[in-house]
């Protein structure tokens, strides 16, 4: 796991990539931005009112040095995001309506991201996943050809690093969504240094079962491999067959995947999201994420649950995306 950090900490080091974090009065997220500015990784843009922030500091002994401090109250630049929210929006906000809005921490911060004032954002230590991700969707918008947001765990173990997807954002995913959640997780994969074997996981290894399910996974794969045709990646298969060499041969002789899969698509957000507290809490890795995947800029969101340490990670991943 420190190899893995180790790695993304020297690509980002010195690259001044800014991160904006909307929660500048919790004590996790001004404990991780004094590291990482005390370190040098990237420059962190706390939001909150100036005096209050750093009183909080204070209080945690912390050095605001190398910190950005915005107020959206007192922004000297809100003009410039009103008028560029009201755009991004297309009728569906005023400019009444854009002042209030851009007072919500998550939203002002987003549009810093929006308009190139930061380059990331991480958010979701006293705010729900939806409060972290709306204004993404809203403001930052998907990739063109993606119609979802997905996110992905970077399981961790020793020397093994695989993806899995999609753990976080989508409940039911159609076979579109699939195809497109394979192909941001296999360039997901590559930014951490894994070369990307995809298996679309189902209850059935190419056809031995026929059920709607198993249809649909069998048709992402199609789109997938019409969306990118460079990408290896096969399925639908069980997870034995796309993990372990000797069930391959035997249940997908002529597959690409021959039992080495690293990056695995599951069927639904039911699956993933078991399958990877499985792997965490019984194989003993370390779960990185989730990772948000697919947008034109990153945004990430922290479990409100999370430590300074998880806060650190996460922005060094979002450094990395960026």
């Amino acid at each position: 796991m420190s190899d893995l950090f180790t790695t993304l900490k020297e690509k980002v080091s010195g690259q001044q990539v800014k991160i904006v974090f909307p929660e500048g009065l919790d004590e996790r997220i001004l404990t991780a931005v004094n590291r990482l500015a005390g370190e040098g990784i990237l420059q962190p843009i706390v939001i909150g009112n100036l005096q209050e922030v750093t009183k909080k500091a204070e209080e945690l002994n912390l050095t605001l040095e190398g910190v950005e401090v915005y107020d959206p109250a007192n922004y000297p630049e809100m003009d410039e995001l009103v008028a560029s929210f009201v755009d991004r929006r297309k009728g569906k906000a005023t400019e009444e309506d854009a002042r209030k809005i851009l007072l919500d921490e998550n939203y002002f911060g987003t549009m810093l991201v929006h308009v190139g004032k930061a380059q990331g954002l991480v958010s979701g230590a006293a705010h729900s996943t939806a409060d972290t991700v709306r204004p993404a969707l809203q403001i930052i918008k998907t990739k063109e050809g993606i119609k979802k947001t997905s996110g992905v765990f970077i399981m961790v173990r020793g020397d093994e690093k695989y993806v899995f997807a999609d753990c976080a954002i989508n409940i039911s995913p159609d076979s579109q969504d699939l195809a497109e959640i394979a192909i941001a997780s296999a360039q997901t994969a590559s930014m951490f240094g894994v070369d990307p074997k995809v298996a679309m996981l189902s209850f059935s290894t190419k056809g031995s079962a026929k059920s709607p399910e198993t249809e649909k996974v069998a048709k992402a794969v199609e789109i997938a491999k019409e969306l990118d045709s460079t990408v290896v990646l096969d399925g639908e298969f069980q997870f034995d067959a796309a993990f372990v060499p000797s069930v391959a041969e035997s249940k997908a002789p002529g597959s690409v995947i021959k039992g080495d899969a690293n990056v695995f698509v599951f069927p639904s957000l039911e699956a993933g999201n078991i399958g990877y507290k499985i792997a965490q809490r019984l194989g003993n890795f370390e779960a990185v994420g989730p990772i948000l995947q697919g947008l034109n800029k990153p945004v990430n969101d922290l479990s409100r649950g999370c430590n300074a340490e998880d806060v650190y990670k996460l922005a060094i991943i979002t450094a990395a995306q960026a």
